[in-house]
């Protein structure tokens, strides 16, 4: 197995009740779930996955889907009744007891839907009890435990009970002990179903940013879609004990696997979902600053633009010039676009959300700049591309905003250029 994969599974059946056997079989030639009969279930059906390593992988599914006997298959809860598991290249099915402790303890961890706290215990110790049973002595596994519990916003709580927190208290609680554990594989049942919806998204927030700063990796379970649009890097629907979909939330938004899938995220927030790289489009136009003015004043008329955008020789963003202003410089006889460059406080990020996208598409006099991390021209996003997105329409022709100048008042002004030796007649063909 990849260095770079970090759990595998691959073709995973669980069936309960009497013959489970010869039911794996007439699922593989075919047969229904409902086909089955009385007195069997199968609960997953041909299961088939990985997950990257540093990435959080997405189960979600409806009640009675599956999702929950498969993250309990993944860590040997659950037996599995055909197919395997890997964790960093090691098989966890049908192993011995003894072995798949061990793996448990130093492999694997989970964090469950209703805390699963201790309550004898403080959170300290609570926090602490993975590392307990792994033998670790009591000096250092309460170090860790500290470092841990600061790590999730519980810092002077470590004294108090689970009794005496909140509900959201005490999930941080459960996920300080599984990732104090510190193992290749997080599991989260269900983990912020529980609590009330202004804490599940503060959890959710923080698991953000703490898997920015740990780069875990994290099996979740949900039957939240908008949570699983707002967790996940990638995302397995699941239906009727079968993954009929995995891919990320622009793929499962944009481009459902069928008809259950797509009717599963028609209420979706969109805005929060999709980016400004999935909606912008190719730039139709920018401009070198050497080029000067009439260089630029040429290619807003053919392209019947009001503005173009400033680029170094590598794409990076520099600003944008009017065709007003260049066309000072033309009838100036400046040769420079220096003076009439304007700053882009406007562009965003490609990973901007559509969500944040409004106000600057409003207030830009061209279409949004997109830039990535080296801060290069990347896309543009018009207002109308923005609408068609978020209506899911397709796109109408909108005019530039605003008009750009008559033609003829362009040319007049270049042909002067040319007669008066400011520019050569070939730069205007």
């Amino acid at each position: 197995m990849s260095d770079s994969i970090a759990l595998r599974a691959e073709g995973l059946y669980k069936v309960f009740g009497k013959h489970a056997d010869q039911a794996v079989s007439r699922l593989e030639e075919g047969a229904s779930r409902d086909e089955l009969g009385a007195g069997t279930t199968a609960a997953v059906i041909d299961a088939s996955f990985e997950v990257q390593r540093g990435e959080i992988f997405v189960v979600m599914g409806l009640s009675g889907s599956g999702k929950s006997t498969l993250i309990r298959m993944l860590n040997g809860l659950h037996d599995v009744t055909a197919g395997t598991v890997e964790i960093g290249g090691d098989l966890i099915t049908d192993i011995p007891a003894k072995k798949l402790r061990d793996i448990r303890r130093k492999r694997v961890s989970m964090v469950f839907q209703h805390f699963a706290l201790l309550p004898h215990r403080t959170v300290l110790d609570n926090v602490a009890y993975g590392l307990e049973i792994q033998g670790m002595p009591k000096t250092e596994r309460d170090a860790k435990a500290r470092e841990v519990t600061g790590i999730v916003g519980l810092a002077g709580w470590e004294e108090k009970l689970p009794s005496q927190l909140s509900g959201g208290m005490q999930q941080r609680v459960g996920l300080a002990r599984a990732l104090a554990a510190d193992t290749d594989v997080l599991l989260m049942d269900e983990a912020f179903s529980a609590l009330d919806p202004l804490i599940r998204r503060e959890m959710q927030e923080q698991l953000l940013e703490l898997q920015a700063t740990l780069g875990k990796t994290i099996i979740f379970i949900t039957h939240d879609l908008n949570e699983a649009m707002f967790l996940g890097d990638r995302i397995a629907v699941m239906r009727d004990g079968r993954i009929v979909q995995i891919g990320s939330p622009e793929d499962i938004l944009t481009d459902p696997a069928n008809e259950y899938v797509e009717q599963f995220v028609a209420d979706v927030d969109r805005t929060r979902v999709l980016t400004a790289e999935s909606v912008m489009r190719k730039p139709r136009a920018s401009v070198h600053p050497a080029a000067g003015p009439h260089v630029a004043l040429k290619i807003m008329r053919d392209e019947q633009l009001s503005a173009v955008y400033v680029t170094k020789r590598d794409r990076t963003l520099i600003g944008w010039v009017t065709d007003r202003d260049a066309l000072d410089l033309v009838r100036q006889g400046v040769t420079s676009l220096e003076t009439i460059i304007r700053d882009n406080h406007g562009a965003v990020a490609k990973d901007t959300s559509l969500a944040d996208l409004f106000i600057p598409v409003v207030e830009a006099q061209l279409p949004l700049a997109v830039i990535d991390e080296r801060g290069r021209l990347v896309g543009v996003v018009p207002r109308v591309t923005l609408l068609s997105a978020l209506g899911g329409e397709p796109e109408t022709e909108a005019s530039p905003r605003p008009d750009p100048l008559p033609t003829e008042v362009v040319d007049e002004a270049l042909e002067a250029a040319v007669e008066t030796g400011t520019i050569d007649a070939k730069e205007v063909q």
